[in-house]
């Protein structure tokens, strides 16, 4: 299955005003945001729970009971309790707001980090948090005994010296004894030195316990806080970022839009939904009279041209057809049908053909108010007089007694005649197949704006009568689903369908571009050299596209 890259990014050409108007300006937005804050400054300490780090033998047990302190400290620093404690013993009536108190990786690390605007100010705020952490260890906090205990370890201390000085005069003199009764004495006093010496190292380990220095849950200052540095934000990063947002945001806003929206709006999708080309792109129009007939009134416009790529486009698709009958459909009312008959036929006519414009919508005709015509008399009052085994030239003298002339030459109109009550009857009935019949044989092109094919039966009728079908789709307002039934619908009853009419484009849309060349004004009177060849490549586009879908 070929993938059409066209069709995907569609709906970022359709938006692209709102996409680049977004990025830019969520890209202005974040540089005067960034131009608008205040410089920042970080202070950084860190800490560590237990004594480990100065010891040679580390169990597995200490890592663990030290990394379990430290996740129940860092608990204990994050309590607002904490926090004004440290406020009030720095003076502040509070903390900056930017303070982060963590755990390093489950570990017995412990990180304090303060920004704020000053970086003096986050230094001291760094630095109180970690006091007030340490007041929080058992040794931080005030004891009675804390002097005396000092004094029993200097004392332990200076014994354990002393004994381990009497157990190496020992071990000295038990060398140079030769009685046994000498040697027995001295190692009975040699075992009982060292009983000694490892009776004060056990009380002076335990007593050691209750200082900072021995505690296993004690703090210790490994990295001190100092000034605040400067935090710097990349504001370009941030204006990228915000701008990557911005676009992707918009983006996927119009994909929703575009999956929301479920109108047909270029040739392409015409051809993917009916497997029928685009004969020709219509522009809206905006007649400074309200005239319609953009061919009459304006025949020099781009518009007025593009009914004759039209009329170029119609001659290749019945070349060698001998029913020369045109019907003129859409699926659902206001999508330009009767607009695009009527200007189709005044082109047909003003290239020297013999045309006839039949009003057949027979429930809301409006040829006749398009052209200022009289309705007393149409297709509805010559039927009525005619009959089935009517001669050729009795039904053509009916016809030039019911068609009226325009200011086109080689132009006249049906018009619809009084409204009937059964319309889908005549249209179908064998009158009409006659008249069509005869029709077909007196003009060269006979144009029929029918009904929309969604709204009653009558389209369907008249196109299988008609020798070519062509469908007015109007952009960005008939429905997907619509033309695919109307597609189905002439399908069903044979209908020669030779493709569609893309109307009322707006400037800038791909349908718009099918008729851009015209907009030259050069291309009108003498055309300037490259002029042919430029019609010739859209006549071939356009076989191209008929050749591809009858494939």
């Amino acid at each position: 299955m070929e993938i059409d890259i066209k069709e995907y990014l569609a709906p970022l050409r359709t938006w692209w005003w709102m996409i680049a108007l977004t990025t830019v300006v969520a890209a202005v937005a974040s540089f005067l945001a960034a131009q608008q804050q205040v410089d920042m400054y970080r202070s950084y300490t860190r800490l560590a729970i237990g004594n480990y780090l100065q010891t040679s033998d580390v169990s597995s047990n200490d890592l663990y009971t030290t990394s379990q302190l430290a996740t129940a400290y860092v608990e204990i620093a994050n309590q607002p309790g904490f926090r004004r404690d440290a406020a009030k013993a720095l003076g502040l009536e509070f903390l900056p707001a930017d303070i982060d108190i963590s755990q390093v990786n489950e570990t017995n690390f412990v990180d304090i980090t303060v920004t704020d605007t000053d970086p003096m100010r986050a230094m001291a705020v760094a630095a109180e948090l970690a006091r007030q952490l340490s007041l929080r260890t058992p040794a931080g906090q005030d004891n009675a005994d804390a002097e005396f205990v000092a004094s029993l370890l200097a004392d332990y201390q200076a014994k354990i010296l002393d004994t381990q000085l009497q157990i190496a005069t020992k071990e000295e003199d038990l060398g140079e004894l030769i009685s046994a009764r000498d040697i027995a004495l001295a190692t009975d006093d040699l075992a009982t030195l060292e009983s000694n010496l490892q009776n004060l190292t056990q009380r002076y380990t335990e007593l050691l316990s209750l200082t900072q220095e021995g505690a296993t849950n004690s703090l210790q200052i490994i990295d001190p806080a100092t000034e605040g540095t400067l935090v710097y934000t990349s504001s370009l990063i941030s204006v990228i970022t915000a701008a990557g947002i911005g676009f992707v945001l918009s983006a996927s806003a119009a994909y929703l839009l575009e999956y929301l929206d479920d109108t047909i709006k270029t040739p392409e999708q015409v051809t993917k939904l009916g497997k029928v080309p685009t004969l020709a792109g219509i522009a809206q129009i905006e007649s400074e009279d309200d005239s319609k007939l953009i061919a009459i009134s304006e025949p020099r416009s781009p518009t007025a041209e593009a009914y004759r790529v039209l009329r170029t486009a119609i001659q290749f698709s019945i070349v060698d057809k001998k029913n020369s009958i045109l019907l003129l459909t859409s699926g659902v009312p206001a999508e330009g049908k009767s607009t695009t008959a009527g200007n189709l036929a005044v082109v047909l006519a003003q290239a020297g053909n013999h045309v006839l414009l039949i009003d057949g919508d027979l429930r809301r005709p409006s040829q006749h108010t398009l052209f200022g015509l009289s309705n007393k008399r149409g297709v509805t009052s010559l039927l009525l007089k005619l009959n089935v085994d009517d001669s050729d030239i009795e039904v053509r003298n009916l016809v030039d007694d019911t068609v009226q002339p325009t200011q086109v030459e080689g132009l006249q109109v049906m018009t619809c005649g009084p409204i009937p009550p059964n319309p889908s009857e005549l249209l179908g009935s064998s009158k009409m197949r006659h008249l069509l019949s005869v029709l077909d044989k007196q003009f060269d092109f006979v144009i029929i704006d029918s009904p929309p094919m969604l709204s009653v039966t009558d389209a369907a009728v008249l196109s299988a009568l008609a020798g070519t079908t062509l469908v007015v789709v109007r952009a960005n307002k008939s429905r997907k689903g619509e033309f695919k039934q109307v597609v189905a619908r002439l399908a069903d009853v044979n209908a020669n369908l030779a493709g569609v009419v893309l109307n009322s484009l707006k400037a800038g849309s791909d349908g718009y571009k099918i008729y851009y060349y015209y907009r030259d004004p050069y291309t009108y009177g003498d055309e300037p050299d490259g002029a042919d060849d430029a019609k010739s490549k859209l006549r071939k586009r356009f076989l191209r596209g008929q050749e591809a879908v009858q494939s």
